[in-house]
């Protein structure tokens, strides 16, 4: 089973830049969906940005053009580097490990403990 470690999170000033890590232990399958989910406060858990094995990405509107996920070391780490940060930035930032079937059923659903990243003045 695989496991996940996120690290990076911090407090940082608006306009500032961060990035979160997220490194992953174990059996790393080929057909797989990695990324960040957030949560503040009061609010919703919002997806935030997700990379598949074949390096497909996707972004939520309200993070497209400030923030770039991307994997390293043959997927076994997934980074959101995250610029132009703004207060409403601010949340618990969640990794997540999905692998999916060659139809492209869930087969398994890993989720990081989560870290807190703090956009404040």
């Amino acid at each position: 089973q695989v496991q996940l470690v996120e690290s990076g999170g911090g407090l940082v000033q608006p306009g500032g830049s961060l990035r979160l890590s997220c490194a992953a232990s174990g059996s790393i399958f080929s057909i797989n969906v990695m990324g960040w989910y957030r949560q503040a406060p009061g609010k919703e858990r919002e997806l935030v940005a997700t990379i598949t094995s074949g390096g497909g990405t996707h972004y939520a509107e309200s993070v497209k053009g400030r923030f770039t996920i991307s994997n390293d070391n043959a997927e076994k780490m997934v980074v959101l580097q995250m610029n132009s940060l703004k207060p409403e930035d601010t949340a618990v930032y969640f990794c997540y490990y999905q692998v999916y079937s060659v139809g492209w059923r869930l087969v398994s659903d890993i989720w990081g403990q989560g870290t807190q990243v703090t956009v404040s003045s």
